[in-house]
C-alpha cells in the first residue's frame, strides 16, 4: 500500500491541492464520491463495472487522505474497527442475519 499511498501524495503535491483538502473537505468529498458509487445502482441491478470501479477508487483515495491528513495509522484504526465490530456482532449471534447489532437475541 506505500505505492498507493506515495501516489496518491505526489498527485496531491504536484498540484498543490493540500491546501484544499481539510477534513471537512475531504469528508464532503467521501459523501459526495459515495452518492456517485451509489447512483450506478439505483434503478436496477446492472452496472457498469468501470464505473463502479472508479467510483469506488474515488471514495477510496479520499479516504485515505482523510487518514494521511489526521496522521493516522489506516491498518490500525481498521483494525480496531474489526474488533469492536466482533464485539457487537458475535458470531453465534448473527451468522446468516443481517440484524442491527442492537437487535440480535
Amino acid at each position: 500500500m506505500k505505492e498507493v499511498i506515495d501516489r496518491i501524495i505526489k498527485f496531491r503535491d504536484d498540484r498543490d491541492w493540500k491546501q484544499f483538502q481539510t477534513l471537512e473537505n475531504l469528508a464532503k468529498s467521501i459523501s459526495i464520491e459515495s452518492g456517485e458509487l451509489l447512483e450506478n445502482f439505483q434503478w436496477d441491478d446492472e452496472y457498469d463495472v468501470e464505473h463502479v470501479e472508479e467510483e469506488l477508487a474515488d471514495v477510496l483515495i479520499y479516504s485515505y487522505l482523510m487518514a494521511i491528513t489526521m496522521n493516522v495509522d489506516i491498518k490500525e484504526i481498521m483494525l480496531k474497527k474489526i474488533e469492536k465490530n466482533e464485539i457487537k456482532y458475535p458470531v453465534t449471534k448473527c451468522r446468516g442475519k443481517s440484524t442491527k447489532y442492537t437487535e440480535l437475541i
